[in-house]
């Protein structure tokens, strides 16, 4: 007798998702059906807690992306069938990449869901959102190169679930300017170029962002200069309103980046990377420095360590998550991925594992995934699996 599987009683399938420890067996599981995913949705909150970012990879197969699970060290089955495309973020389990609009010759940006476009999925609807035209001043000449254009871009909230609540956030060059719209609000982006009163450099302010990140409905962002600048979308109409939180000074390296991330009420933590390059142009991380910023005094506190927590940076929003809930995670440990910077690009192949306490690079990827990220092509970006759409 064939088991009707999609109508088990709502009991035995919660019994079922309490007993899964591992967050691609979730994953897993919410894809079964609708009726499963129903109780995946249920249980979202543990779901959450024990998911880590992944790995998406180009397959080599036209428009077929893979994902690796940096836990259990193993490459996922199932594939995503997005567009062959440098993605210039990744935030909430969305992906964003831009593009030319040939016909009516402009940049468009657009979202992309890689877990509503898991190949075998039927219902593909919302996966794909095509935002409005970016078009600051200066954007013609990057209309033949606009994959260089955004060097980074954030979501605030998902765009499906939480409409309302979603700005996207995009870094554009050429001197790393911030731009927003609110879906479902705005028609058009809105530009913030606009001078900061108090910055190291008046020529600076709003220039050459690496990161922002929202609290709520306020926007922290950090630029090369270790400057915190902080807006507000919902009452800032013009740029003036755009506040210091802490004055900068020159990065101790040329070769450096930083990010950003929300630890707790009027605290943020910024993460530094310092790079080199060899004689072939391959940039390489030499080490990471971590620093906690009180919002509200202004000061700046160095950490070595990170709390039992794990980082992941790269081109995605930076993702902060609770290694102890995770098995296989490593704890007080920096995962990235190679991304954009102001100083060079180099080739495509700086990624890995710190450990702040230690100051150490463990080995995390095995001999056969390190080398397909060596060849993957366009480069790799994390993403985490989320379960806020529809099935």
């Amino acid at each position: 007798m064939e088991q009707d599987w999609e109508n088990l009683p709502k009991h035995l399938l919660d019994s079922v998702a309490e007993k899964l420890l591992k967050p691609l067996d979730y994953l897993g599981f919410s894809l079964v059906c609708k009726t499963w995913y129903s109780v995946a949705k249920d249980n979202e909150s543990k779901h959450a807690r024990m998911t880590a970012p992944m790995p998406l990879y180009y397959s080599g197969r036209k428009q077929y992306w893979k994902f690796y699970d940096v836990v259990d060290k193993k490459v996922l089955k199932f594939q995503a069938k997005v567009p062959w495309k440098v993605f210039v973020g990744s935030s909430k389990g969305w992906l964003l990449f831009v593009h030319r609009n040939v016909r009516e010759k402009n940049l468009g940006v657009t979202l992309v869901n890689p877990f509503l476009r898991i190949k075998g999925r039927k219902n593909k609807e919302n996966s794909i959102i095509c935002l409005p035209p970016l078009t600051p001043p200066g954007w013609e000449k990057w209309y033949v190169n606009c994959e260089e254009y955004v060097c980074k871009a954030t979501i605030s909230a998902d765009p499906i679930s939480n409409t309302n609540d979603c700005i996207v956030t995009v870094i554009h060059l050429e001197r790393g300017n911030l731009a927003f719209i609110r879906l479902g609000k705005d028609t058009t982006w809105t530009y913030v170029d606009e001078t900061v009163d108090n910055a190291l450099d008046e020529d600076i302010g709003c220039q050459m962002i690496e990161e922002v990140v929202n609290v709520g409905n306020t926007f922290y962002a950090v630029n090369y200069y270790r400057e915190v600048l902080c807006y507000d979308v919902t009452t800032a109409r013009t740029y003036s309103d755009v506040k210091m939180v802490r004055r900068g000074n020159s990065p101790d390296c040329n070769n450096s980046k930083r990010y950003i991330f929300e630890v707790e009420e009027n605290r943020l933590l910024m993460v530094e990377r310092y790079i080199g390059y060899t004689e072939d142009d391959i940039r390489v991380t030499k080490k990471f420095r971590v620093f906690e910023l009180n919002v509200q005094t202004g000061e700046w506190t160095e950490k070595n360590t990170l709390g039992g927590d794990a980082l992941f940076v790269g081109d995605n929003t930076s993702i902060r998550v609770s290694a102890a809930k995770i098995c296989g995670l490593q704890p007080n440990c920096i995962y990235f991925n190679h991304d954009i910077d102001y100083v060079g690009t180099g080739n495509d192949y700086d990624f890995g594992v710190y450990n702040v306490e230690d100051q150490s690079f463990p080995e995390t990827y095995t001999k056969r995934f390190k080398n397909i990220l060596h060849m993957s092509s366009p480069r790799p970006i994390w993403v985490k699996p989320i379960l806020s759409f529809p099935l």
